[in-house]
């Protein structure tokens, strides 16, 4: 045993096994599927049609309740790949890796929906679309950066290998998360401050604030919900001949 193992309490070693993960992730999913269906039903609904117009921007603020979100998401979840492939570079857990391996496509697609809808709020709000801001630009070199991720692990076949290289990519490229978070407070730049805060008062009313943080919250259930159904994917394709999971329930019959 090495002296890193000792310290970890047994569910994190547990998590390492394959058939543990596919067992309660399964069981997982249902309550996460449902959660991101209540939060994220009941945020939007009640951002996009109940909550007061802004003084300021009218309705076009209401765009918030999906850039908010996947904004943040785009970030924790490249964080969540840097981790997750760390934690398989230490303590060679190869679940981890397929962690990282989900975490890919899913944090693109927030990102990429971050700077649609970010685009699109800027119009009305900046007059432009696009500007070299210096939040818009990190959050474009975020995108890129998990485009250089995809590419690389798609490139290199043999998946311990590839899992480890990105595991390298993803975890250089954290040094842009904060960059990010602190564009703002670094440069002068026409993004405005964060406006959403779990940590901090809210700095808007509760009858826009509750429904964002709706949306919020149902945004890390529909991550989680994603990453156990493609982790489990990759399981089944990797130890499909094992036989644990040929007589699995959910296997058998199919």
């Amino acid at each position: 045993m090495s002296s890193l193992d000792w310290r970890m309490p047994r569910w994190f070693h547990q998590m390492g096994s394959p058939k543990w993960f596919y067992e309660w992730g399964g069981r997982l999913q249902s309550w996460f599927a449902l959660a991101a269906l209540v939060l994220l039903g009941w945020g939007m609904i009640w951002g996009l049609a109940f909550a007061p117009a802004d003084y300021q921007q009218g309705n076009s603020f209401r765009i918030m309740y999906v850039h908010v979100p996947a904004a943040i998401l785009s970030q924790s979840i490249f964080v969540s790949m840097a981790v997750a492939g760390a934690i398989g570079i230490i303590w060679k857990m190869k679940v981890a890796f397929m962690v990282a391996r989900s975490c890919i496509a899913i944090g693109a697609t927030f990102t990429a929906i971050a700077l649609l809808t970010g685009a699109i709020w800027g119009k009305p709000t900046w007059g432009t679309y696009w500007v070299w801001d210096a939040r818009l630009t990190s959050t474009l070199v975020l995108l890129f950066l998990y485009a250089g991720v995809m590419a690389l692990n798609q490139a290199i076949s043999e998946r311990q290998t590839a899992g480890k290289a990105t595991a390298i990519l993803a975890l250089v490229g954290t040094i842009n998360i904060p960059i990010i978070k602190y564009s703002v407070e670094w440069w002068n730049t026409l993004h405005q401050s964060s406006s959403f805060s779990l940590t901090e008062k809210p700095t808007m009313p509760a009858e826009m604030y509750v429904p964002l943080l709706l949306t919020v919250l149902g945004s890390y259930c529909l991550f989680a919900l994603l990453v156990l159904m493609r982790t489990r994917t990759q399981i089944l394709q990797t130890q499909g001949h094992t036989k644990w999971l040929t007589q699995h329930p959910d296997i058998e019959g199919v």
